[in-house]
């Protein structure tokens, strides 16, 4: 190939740092907030990634997908992961895939505040669903996670 044909074939990444995510409520009432990292709004791809920020307490409503699968990797916290009847605890490092159509729902149960990475595949309107929502601001200890500042505290 020549430079030409290269140049053709490249594509620009998207990049963006914490102080660039979008963070919302589904609804007053939620316990967790979600802070859009990528969606079909910033990407060409069919696909939500965002991090999903749970109150002491919080818990998303049971929920499921009919196409899409979702995945969670718990950044810091404690929780429980339950899915079609069945439960986990979950704590940071581990992960949870939920196939399409599990009834699933995510519960912190630690101290703290619960953080996973959030990755649906494909958006099934997940996106559009968290920018109807409230939007909010990220706090310091939310900045600290995000910008993995407070693995320095370790």
């Amino acid at each position: 190939m020549n430079a030409a044909t290269n140049k053709k074939k490249c594509v620009i990444p998207v990049f963006k740092s914490p102080n660039d995510y979008q963070a919302y409520r589904i609804s007053p009432e939620s316990t967790n907030r979600l802070a859009l990292v990528f969606d079909p709004m910033s990407t060409p791809t069919s696909l939500t990634y965002c991090v999903e920020i749970f109150d002491v307490g919080g818990k998303t409503p049971p929920n499921r997908h009919q196409m899409a699968a979702e995945m969670f990797f718990v950044l810091k916290g404690e929780g429980v992961a339950m899915c079609d009847g069945k439960a986990v605890d979950i704590r940071a490092g581990d992960s949870v895939m939920v196939p399409p159509t599990g009834i699933h729902a995510i519960e912190n149960t630690g101290t703290g505040r619960l953080y996973t990475l959030s990755i649906m595949v494909p958006n099934e309107d997940f996106a559009e669903l968290i920018r109807s929502g409230i939007p909010v601001e990220l706090d310091e200890e939310d900045m600290a996670v995000l910008q993995r500042s407070d693995a320095l505290l370790v």
